[in-house]
């Protein structure tokens, strides 16, 4: 029987060290306070696992995973950054603090935000350590997760979806790039940081797809059933904002009966991977769908 915790525990311990030396607080005129305010000491640092997990299924290479686990989590920390600002999502808690932007303000916010999107890239192409080709493929899969045919094409589909109604398949590609692209990348990435062959490198995808659309489904489902202390961010903002949800589409129950069938594809897509050990990418898969916050 695998146990995550313990394997979580030290791959989050090089992760956050790696933080902490990366995210320097050394840049001008307070921006790296506000950098690093939004990076450390918070989330659940889902993305980085999942890049790990990955090259561990693919048995790759360790720097290249590191340097891509942080470079996805700090372009995950800036688009949290700028959706909190007032112009977007307008919210003022998150991981159980203020907003950048109500602690430093937003001029500054918004720097913080595009400094922390310009870091993830040079974390990627280091002068050493890591392979040229291999630079590039993880700095072209992260900037296709990001851009807008992912994360930032999903926030403005939601920002034009408030008060309308969208039928599943829509609220399914909102969600798909919104939230799934980067999720997805994130495995990916961890796959690119190995040479899997093409069936491995499909299942992963597969994989990714999967458990990124099931944590949307779930943070939908906890948006209604969690208070803001639990979640460490305003429950309910979802439903207050007039936005469609997997809850609000479907009903309570058939959203977690979905999340449960999304969960059933992420194993079945790791089952046929033909990869040896695939046991952290399961368990992760696992705590996506059956997390409380």
């Amino acid at each position: 029987m695998f146990d995550l915790t313990p394997w979580m525990e030290r791959q989050l311990a090089q992760v956050e060290d790696a933080l902490s030396r990366w995210v320097c607080a050394e840049a001008p005129a307070g921006l790296g306070e506000a950098m690093r305010y939004a990076v450390l000491d918070g989330g659940k640092r889902l993305r980085p696992l999942l890049v790990l997990a990955a090259c561990e299924a693919v048995q790759g290479q360790g720097e290249a995973a590191l340097r891509a686990a942080c470079a996805v989590e700090l372009i995950h920390a800036y688009s949290l950054v700028h959706d909190d600002m007032p112009c977007m999502d307008n919210d003022v808690m998150r991981r159980g603090k203020p907003t950048v932007h109500v602690r430093f303000g937003e001029a500054q916010a918004l720097l913080a935000g595009d400094a922390l999107q310009a870091l993830a890239f040079a974390l990627l192409t280091p002068e050493d350590g890591v392979p040229p080709a291999m630079q590039a493929r993880l700095c072209r899969l992260l900037a296709l997760a990001a851009g807008a045919d992912g994360m930032a094409g999903g926030q403005a589909i939601d920002l034009a979806s408030v008060g309308r109604q969208l039928d599943e398949a829509q609220l399914r590609q909102m969600h798909r790039l919104k939230t799934g692209a980067l999720l997805q990348a994130s495995v990916v990435m961890g796959a690119a940081c190995g040479q899997p062959d093409a069936r491995a490198q499909q299942a992963l995808a597969q994989y990714g797809a999967a458990v990124g659309l099931a944590f949307q489904v779930v943070d939908d489902i906890l948006d209604v059933t969690q208070d803001s202390a639990t979640l460490g961010k305003t429950a309910g903002k979802d439903a207050a904002s007039d936005k469609p949800t997997y809850v609000s589409l479907m009903g309570l129950e058939p959203a977690r009966a979905h999340a449960r069938a999304l969960l059933a594809d992420a194993h079945a897509a790791l089952d046929g991977s033909g990869l040896q050990d695939t046991r952290a990418l399961a368990a992760l898969a696992d705590m996506v769908v059956h997390r409380s916050h």
